[in-house]
């Protein structure tokens, strides 16, 4: 067996709540997407140190049209049992106070990569659900997060509520059990049951997603309660550690490797000037069971760690993969997402021009509705993307372009568009917090094909434009403040879009290439 070093984060950019799960030799990892679809993306591993994309199990099976930023697809979990996977998510569809309005959903299937069955209606009480099966009595019981508006508190987190489900019936049965109403730390949710030393053992997220993150341990001899919280709860957190390289840790999950090590996945951030660009993403820290059966990171004390040991059968290194190009040769990439519409033939295409991506323009780059933009995580502090396309627009309704993009409030977007006085030109529109700015400058273009890039230096980015592949880059407008794309539950995406708000569809670009090259 080897030693080998594992740096974390392993899921860099936006891979938020992991959960993560162990079949026969393969590990598989599943983090929540919200708005952005294809939903519930899967990363694979055979060692846990190096991570690949695997699939994504949500298709056709939601519709997040209309749903609010923030909302949509919330804490999926991956479980195994009766030789099939079972998959349980959030939909959330409101997220104002007091109430939220969020459904949770189970789907089968007997092969990670589908077919996956309809959703199956759980309940709407809460959010996170999580589906335990019982060896021992044979039994499956989910647990949600429970949310009551009566709190007067801005979370409303009434606890862990448990309750059986039938899988001949396809439902839900009998009492519901709350079973743990959560610490001082608050906004108990994320829970995850396991059977371990003859206890059953709730893993909860406290503290709520930002700095005071935490993972609470608390344990039971009978599954319905009463639990006791571990003495050294919260076993993770970063909450009284400004120094950490990791930051606002919490929504942990367990697995046990083939030699019978245990490791925590979890969420992290890694601010820049306070700021999370990166989003949420999945960090990987050992921990083991003490003389007295409590969980314990094995590093001791709560601290997150950016450096833990696995073992392996193989001599392997870390790998991290900075580069993504995309030809649009063998059809669109899987990683390619899009905001609550799936990538289909009715909008986006590379059988109309060989080589070439042809987008038909949807509505704003503000729509929750019908977007048409495909975009791709932001998975390092620096890095460049490069893209070129061919336009042809005539209303200054009509625009195509490159955008660094959190959400419908926060963005920088470099479009190609046309104008009364220029005619075809380059403008620059950004959004921070919802306050929208149009840049006074046009710059007139006059060939048919464009080419853009951005260029991303920690904080600031850069775009820049060009009419030849020959030609020197042309740097336009000024440094933008990339701080401004963070917050929220979600994290930064790079990516390319054709609006036209004169008419659906009513013009295309053909875009030959994008390409990626991180630099951290």
């Amino acid at each position: 067996m080897y030693e080998v070093k594992v740096e974390s984060p392993i899921l860099r950019g936006f891979n938020p709540d992991p959960n993560i799960l162990r079949v026969n030799d393969m590990y598989y990892i599943v983090v929540s997407s919200f708005e952005w679809l294809p939903g519930a993306r899967v990363y694979g591993s055979t060692d846990l140190v190096n991570w690949h994309y695997v699939t994504d199990i949500l298709h056709h099976q939601v519709d997040l049209k209309g749903n609010p930023t923030n909302g949509s697809i919330w804490a999926p979990q991956l479980s195994y049992a009766d030789g099939q996977f079972y998959f349980v998510f959030t939909d959330v569809k409101s997220v104002a106070r007091p109430f939220k309005d969020a459904h949770n959903y189970l789907m089968t299937a007997k092969d990670i990569n589908g077919p996956w069955t309809d959703p199956i209606y759980l309940n709407s009480s809460g959010f996170d659900p999580s589906l335990f099966h019982d060896i021992h009595t044979g039994k499956k019981w989910l647990l949600n997060e429970q949310w009551d508006y009566r709190i007067e508190t801005p979370n409303k987190s009434a606890g862990i509520v448990l309750q059986e489900y039938d899988p001949k019936e396809e439902a839900l049965i009998g009492e519901i059990y709350p079973i743990f109403s959560g610490t001082v730390l608050a906004k108990t949710e994320a829970p995850h049951l396991y059977f371990v030393n003859g206890y059953y053992y709730l893993l909860t997220a406290e503290g709520g997603t930002g700095r005071g993150h935490s993972v609470t341990v608390c344990r039971s001899k009978a599954i319905t309660g009463p639990y006791e919280l571990a003495p050294n709860s919260p076993i993770l957190t970063a909450s009284d550690k400004p120094d950490s390289s990791l930051q606002c840790t919490g929504h942990g999950s367990l697995v046990q490797t083939e030699n019978g090590q245990w490791y925590m996945a979890y969420l992290c951030t890694r601010p820049l000037k306070d700021a999370a660009i990166l989003g949420r993403e999945t960090a990987i820290q050992e921990v083991y069971w003490t003389e007295d059966h409590w969980l314990s990171l094995k590093s001791e004390g709560n601290s997150p760690q950016k450096n833990t040991t696995v073992q392996t059968v193989d001599k392997v290194e870390q790998q991290v993969n900075h580069h993504f190009l995309d030809t649009f040769e063998r059809g669109i990439s899987p990683i390619w997402n899009t905001r609550r519409i799936l990538p289909e033939c009715t909008w986006c295409d590379v059988n109309s021009r060989q080589g070439y991506l042809r987008i038909h323009a949807g509505e704003s780059i503000q729509s929750t509705f019908d977007h048409h933009l495909l975009a791709i995580r932001q998975t390092d502090f620096s890095f460049e993307v490069t893209t070129s396309f061919e336009y042809e627009p005539t209303h200054f309704n009509q625009m195509a372009g490159l955008t660094l993009y959190l959400n419908e409030e926060n963005y920088y977007y470099c479009y190609v568009t046309w104008d009364e006085t220029v005619g075809k030109c380059l403008r620059m529109i950004q959004s921070v917090k919802g306050e929208v700015y149009l840049d006074t400058w046009a710059i007139p273009l006059h060939g048919e094909q464009v080419y853009l890039k951005v260029d991303v230096k920690d904080t600031q980015a850069f775009f820049q434009v060009k009419e030849k592949k020959s030609e020197r880059w042309e740097v336009v407008g000024s440094a933008k403040d990339v701080t401004t794309l963070s917050g929220g539950f979600t994290g930064n995406f790079v990516g390319v879009g054709v609006h036209d708000l004169n008419k659906k569809k009513g013009s295309y670009a053909d875009f030959s290439f994008f390409e990626y090259k991180g630099r951290d």
